[in-house]
């Protein structure tokens, strides 16, 4: 569903992304992990057309992110580190704005904003200006936005940034719930706690370059830890920036 060949994003001699090779299944969970500025945000700026690569190709469902950027963007949900949203539109008013971006018929986008504005309790404020909104609430309604079209790939940036315990929650449920029924989930983030709990392979990225992939077992394996969990193996394969 996602594959990333030989990707590559240089900034002059700086190599901010190198040689990145991933096969992400349907109904996958994966956890991208990697310290700040390990190239987390540029890979997924690249997976999403925002960025064009120096070399190598990314694909979403099958169409190449640069020769076919409308086509993988009509099947993929974004969710971005620093999300933006007008904010002198209603929650509801803004959901319809994307839903016309999506060229969605109007029946159909008229329930799936009821549905996401209840499933996500945004359902009292659809007409408050989104100014008024929480930071939670904000990050409730992006995400709303990029499931709006129903995508086969969800690609999210630090989704529980700000999000308190009973988000956080919600957030992990709801990418479970979406992976049973066959949409792959890209999760970027720091917190490898999320990670451990809901994925079920991650990758760490470090300077650029991926350093390890696999299972959770597999990357103990890596890391040739025996207790600790996800963190120690980290914090272990990140050390020297190589894989045992």
């Amino acid at each position: 569903m996602i594959q990333l060949e030989n990707l590559s994003k240089y900034y002059g001699k700086l190599a901010a992304v190198e040689s990145l090779n991933l096969e992400i299944q349907p109904g996958e969970i994966f956890g991208f992990l990697g310290p700040n500025g390990a190239g987390k945000t540029t890979t997924i700026r690249v997976m999403m057309g925002i960025l064009k690569p120096s070399s190598g190709r990314a694909t979403l469902g099958g169409y190449d992110v640069v020769r076919e950027p409308e086509k993988a963007k009509a099947i993929t949900g974004f969710v971005p580190d620093r999300a933006f949203i007008y904010e002198k539109l209603s929650g509801r008013e803004f959901l319809k704005f994307v839903g016309s971006l999506h060229r969605m018929d109007s029946p159909r986008l008229e329930r799936r904003i009821a549905h996401l504005l209840e499933h996500f309790e945004l359902w009292e404020w659809r007409d408050e200006l989104v100014e008024g909104y929480s930071h939670g609430m904000k990050q409730r309604l992006v995400l709303s936005a990029s499931l709006l079209h129903e995508p086969r790939i969800l690609i999210i940036d630090e989704p529980m940034v700000g999000i308190d315990p009973r988000g956080a929650k919600m957030l992990k449920d709801l990418f479970l719930s979406l992976a049973k029924s066959g949409t792959t989930v890209f999760l970027s983030t720091h917190s490898v706690g999320v990670a451990e709990e809901i994925c079920q392979r991650v990758g760490i990225i470090h300077r650029g370059r991926l350093i390890a992939s696999g299972s959770m077992a597999e990357l103990y394996r890596m890391a040739r830890i025996e207790e600790g969990g996800l963190e120690s193996a980290f914090l272990e394969l990140t050390r020297d920036g190589t894989a045992s």
